[in-house]
């Protein structure tokens, strides 16, 4: 089984806070990263972007453009689904990965990511989609997957969809079983069925977003 953290990327080294300018826009004229990881005694500091370095004189040292450097990272732990919301919200195409030393281990590219997200079950697998919605004081993952599973569903995905200091959405992908069982168990234990999807049009949505994400980021 493939796991997320088997892309994790070292083909190239990342910059140094005493690198050139030069020497970063080197890189950047080579390969089509928005951002690149910069350390300085092996300490991840931030990302460089390259619409800033491209602008500085070549002389300079990568340390005088701090101040804008990203300071956007991942950790080796963080699951799939949270690396790309961080590509997202970042707007970038090249995530660097800490351990929970704070240790640089490498990055991921946007590309890895959004091949690992289109071979996750979640995509792949036949089913259905349902999402649901309780107070946040009383939902459990575990309570959600157990309705699932009792009503003779194969669950293949679950995933907090939405989240406020009321209320918790969870968004589930259920393959096997009765989806009208399931759905009448979930509102007897108090959950709101917010929606109900049928696979292919929910997941062709899934799919237009993450190629959008994909063109957005111009990979």
């Amino acid at each position: 089984m493939i796991d997320i953290t088997d892309f994790i990327n070292n083909d190239i080294k990342p910059l140094r806070t005493n690198d050139t300018i030069a020497t970063a826009q080197d890189l950047f004229a080579e390969y089509p990263f928005s951002h690149f990881p910069v350390i300085e005694n092996n300490v991840y500091i931030g990302a460089a972007n390259a619409e800033d370095t491209e602008l500085m004189d070549i002389e300079k040292k990568i340390d005088e453009n701090r101040f804008s450097f990203g300071r956007f990272f991942v950790r080796d732990t963080t699951i799939w689904l949270d690396v790309l919301e961080a590509f997202a919200k970042n707007e970038t195409n090249i995530m660097p990965i800490l351990d929970n030393n704070n240790t640089y281990l490498g990055y991921y590219e946007i590309g890895d990511i959004i091949r690992f997200f289109h071979e996750t079950p979640f995509l792949k697998e036949n089913g259905g989609i349902l999402v649901v919605e309780k107070n946040m004081l009383e939902y459990s993952m575990s309570e959600a997957a157990q309705i699932v599973e009792s009503n003779n569903g194969k669950l293949l995905g679950l995933f907090i969809s939405e989240a406020n200091l009321e209320k918790v959405q969870i968004t589930l992908k259920i393959n096997m079983g009765g989806l009208s069982e399931i759905i009448q168990t979930f509102r007897r234990y108090n959950y709101e069925i917010i929606s109900e999807h049928q696979e292919d049009t929910y997941l062709n949505t899934l799919k237009d977003r993450s190629d959008y994400l994909d063109k957005y980021l111009n990979i």
